[in-house]
């Protein structure tokens, strides 16, 4: 993976008149938070990152719908309101470069959605937002698809992604039994329906390092 390269293809969407807007699909496990963190690094204050991990649906919302066991699946996300971040991003006053815009994230340790995380600062003209679901041809995830220039699918090897996964959940106070219970129950059907929104992406990256 050619950072560099990857980093004036990004570059490439600059438009005229509004911010552009990256996503990064991919299954769990791929390294979209990395890539995205690392973009935006080598492209400093032209670019923000916005995760849809801040759009995942608290604990409270999670037991109400009964999804908690399904943390992480495509409806366990407001992605409703994603694309309304990513609406005021790209058009209206939102989309003035000159405006700040504070943007939600999800906390690992606390296992809930936080506010205000992140910040798109005045002058940045491209947002890198990444998530499983960005590429999705699904109700929501569609007219979130629609705000965006380009979307890239990172993937990585299964054995790969185990290895993260299992390492991300034991790192958080899961033990290794119920590790794999959840890699295996949750995480493994979510990569499925993203691995059939490959196609509907520009190119595919691959970040098995």
């Amino acid at each position: 993976m050619d950072l560099d390269a990857l980093a004036a293809d990004a570059r490439g969407l600059r438009r005229a008149g509004r911010r552009a807007v990256l996503g990064l699909a991919g299954p769990p496990g791929a390294g979209k938070s990395t890539l995205a963190r690392a973009l935006v690094a080598a492209l400093g204050e032209e670019a923000a990152y916005v995760p849809l991990d801040g759009f995942h649906l608290s604990n409270a919302q999670l037991d109400r719908l009964r999804l908690r066991s399904r943390k992480g699946s495509e409806p366990s996300f407001d992605v409703w309101g994603y694309a309304a971040l990513l609406r005021r991003l790209t058009a209206g006053e939102g989309g003035d470069p000159a405006r700040e815009v504070y943007v939600p994230d999800f906390d690992r340790g606390l296992d809930e959605p936080v506010a205000a995380r992140h910040r798109v600062p005045p002058g940045a003209w491209l947002i890198v937002t990444e998530g499983n679901y960005l590429a999705c041809d699904l109700p929501g995830w569609r007219e979130a698809r629609a705000l965006m220039d380009d979307v890239w699918y990172v993937d990585a090897a299964d054995a790969v992604r185990d290895a993260r996964l299992m390492s991300r959940h034991t790192g958080h106070g899961r033990t290794t039994a119920a590790a794999r219970a959840w890699v295996d129950a949750n995480d493994v059907p979510n990569a499925a329906l993203v691995r059939a929104s490959r196609e509907r992406c520009g190119r595919v990256i691959p970040a098995d390092g």
